[in-house]
């Protein structure tokens, strides 16, 4: 473990805090654009003329091509830094959502979904990395949980747009709100500064060669983080995508009420993210994480059998507390486990790879939905990645408050 770090200038403080707000914006807007469709499935269904199902496979089209725009926007930050490739991942991804609003054809949306999975692919590898180097080191935990909520904010103004947005104007201008996110470019051209720490590994960098042997020599490690997301995302993903068709179809709730539980969800995961960070700043990421799942785990048959609209509404809450709550140490466990030479494409790839492995967690709660409940399929899919969860993230490596920069030597343990 490393020794206390010098207190930050108040030009770094206020970088940091720059660097952090890019990437929760970044985040939180991509993830606006991916849920924006989980509750309008249905109805642009009704338009297209495809079944739930189907159009399920419209996310998963976007979950298919995230490890692309990891491996390419990953790339280019750890060749040329994080700033530029951060931006042109914002940029594309924002023209891709507004077109998704135009599109006149099933085809045409899955296409456009497909593109946009690249774009959301790239965002996270690169804003996390950027965030974690620019923080203090005692702080990455509960800022790695704030970054991390991004998402559930995300989906949180995803629950608002569908209840304000939708009643009146339809779902096409939804998908134009999601060009919003072009305006974060000016923000880091502006505000955030280049990584020291990709500068320190940048100066040490001869070829690419070099670099593609790095990457060979922590095959194991690339190989267990992957592995982790995977069933991460199915922990996520599980008990996220068909919520909002859950809370339609087996409780038939109106657009109001849905919007109404997701938004409360969505409360209980960004203060889970912040509050199991911070926890793992002081015992550390694995235990934060594993108490997290478990304690999910035992939420399982209040959240999927709620008998009652206030249980419904708790039990949402607690469980995305959980299951955001483990994932907001992400950032900073996967970023503290990558080598520094690596970290713009290590955490990045490995994380879209292990959606990747997760694509397919909705459509097949879906499919489920044929032989159980809405409740019983999602409970089902959530239980078992739970504990396969827990069981992973105890038996893996930590590398707690590890220095980064030049000549960072994490302890493993």
């Amino acid at each position: 473990m490393s020794t206390a770090a010098p207190a930050f200038t108040p030009e770094q403080r206020a970088n940091s805090r720059n660097a952090v707000v890019a990437g929760f914006v970044g985040w939180t807007l991509d993830a606006f654009d991916y849920f924006i469709l989980t509750y309008l499935l249905a109805k642009i269904g009704e338009e297209f003329h495809a079944s739930v199902a189907d159009m399920t496979l419209t996310l998963t089209a976007s979950l298919v091509m995230r490890p692309v725009g990891a491996l390419l926007f990953g790339l280019l930050a750890d060749r040329w830094g994080r700033r530029l490739p951060l931006m042109l991942d914002v940029l594309f991804y924002s023209v891709v959502e507004v077109l998704s609003g135009f599109a006149p054809s099933y085809r045409t949306f899955f296409i456009l979904r497909l593109l946009y999975g690249i774009g959301m692919g790239g965002e996270w590898g690169v804003g996390a990395s950027l965030a974690m180097e620019a923080v203090p080191v005692k702080w990455r935990g509960i800022l790695s949980g704030l970054l991390q909520e991004g998402y559930a904010l995300g989906n949180l103004l995803a629950a608002v747009a569908y209840w304000t947005v939708f009643p009146h104007w339809g779902w096409r201008p939804i998908f134009f709100i999601g060009g919003l996110p072009a305006l974060l470019t000016l923000f880091i051209r502006l505000k955030v500064k280049e990584s020291d720490a990709w500068k320190a590994h940048a100066v040490a960098r001869k070829s690419w060669s070099d670099y593609f042997r790095a990457v060979a020599a922590n095959w194991k490690r690339f190989v267990y983080l992957t592995i982790l997301i995977a069933i991460m995302n199915f922990m996520s993903h599980g008990t996220q995508d068909l919520y909002p068709t859950f809370l339609q179809k087996q409780h038939h709730l109106d657009t109001r009420a849905t919007a109404m539980v997701s938004v409360i969800s969505m409360v209980g995961a960004i203060a889970g993210g912040i509050v199991v960070g911070h926890f793992s700043d002081r015992f550390g990421r694995r235990r934060a994480m594993t108490v997290s799942a478990l304690l999910a785990l035992l939420l399982v048959p209040l959240w999927a059998f709620a008998p009652t609209m206030a249980i419904l509404a708790a039990s949402a809450f607690l469980m995305q507390f959980m299951v955001q709550g483990s994932w907001g140490v992400v950032p900073v466990h996967l970023n503290e486990l990558s080598p520094g030479s690596l970290r713009g494409f290590f955490p990045g790839f490995a994380y879209q790879l292990g959606v990747l492995l997760a694509a397919r967690a909705s459509n097949f709660e879906a499919l489920l939905t044929h032989y159980f409940s809405y409740g019983g399929s999602m409970g089902l899919v959530a239980a078992l990645a739970f504990a396969a969860a827990a069981m992973v993230i105890s038996l893996g490596p930590e590398a707690h408050r590890i220095s980064f920069g030049p000549a960072e030597r994490p302890e493993i343990s």
